[in-house]
């Protein structure tokens, strides 16, 4: 059966010589692998390697059939064109760190018309803003939202956050309790819009003491979740 449906690419592995499978999202069925058959080849084909990028947004014609694990690709395109993203060392740093993120975390096969949405709207606004510095973090952030872990917002005026249950404490309970700027910056950062984000100043320490409490939030809500690969690459870009 051919589908027609949009996809963002989350990750791909050469196989054999002019292979590739590549892992995406997809805004009709979530999680789905393909197997691109000769994309790697010199001569010219309906799936261009080029297309392929990390967090690419296409469209795609897919063969499908029910409980296959690898589906096939008739005819891509990009259903977004992206002007820096791949371009900027800076944003192709993020793309790196999110794409490898989003590989690791989302697993249902499944449709999920909001968390493509979010996803889609944006990687579209990294790639038209100047000003992205703290972009991965308010990113990761709202992710927990769709991944069933969003901090409760209630009693956000208390003086300590318990990562391991996602709540606002009047005081240290545990060894998860955090109350420092880390605290600050995330209460700064509930709830704040993407266009408003480079209002919040912090330097590069800070940034990185907040994203390794991010990444502690994931490990302690995800049992599998894997610190990033791609982490000590991804501090010295932006150390």
């Amino acid at each position: 059966m051919l589908n027609k449906t949009q996809v963002i690419v989350l990750s791909k592995i050469k196989y054999r010589d002019n292979d590739l499978i590549v892992k995406c999202f997809s805004n009709t069925r979530g999680i789905v692998s393909y197997m691109l058959r000769g994309v790697l080849k010199t001569t010219k084909g309906n799936s261009k390697a080029v297309y392929f990028q990390l967090l690419s947004q296409l469209q795609i014609e897919e063969q499908y059939k029910a409980n296959q694990s690898l589906c096939y690709i008739k005819e891509v395109k990009l259903d977004y064109v992206y002007k820096t993203l791949h371009s900027n060392v800076y944003k192709g740093a993020i793309v790196m760190f999110i794409a490898e993120v989003l590989s690791d975390v989302l697993k249902e096969e499944e449709q999920n018309n909001q968390l493509y949405h979010y996803l889609q709207t944006t990687l579209k606004w990294l790639d038209y803003k100047d000003e992205f510095a703290n972009f991965h973090l308010l990113f990761l952030l709202n992710l927990t939202r769709y991944l069933g872990f969003y901090p409760d917002t209630k009693n956000s005026d208390y003086s300590h956050f318990n990562l391991s249950n996602g709540l606002f404490e009047p005081k240290k309970l545990d060894m998860y309790s955090i109350s420092d700027d880390n605290l600050t910056l995330l209460k700064a950062m509930l709830g704040i819009k993407f266009d408003t984000l480079h209002t919040i100043k912090i330097s590069s320490k800070q940034r990185q003491s907040f994203l390794t409490m991010l990444l502690l939030y994931f490990e302690l809500h995800l049992g599998n979740f894997k610190k990033p690969k791609s982490l000590q690459v991804f501090n010295q870009v932006f150390n």
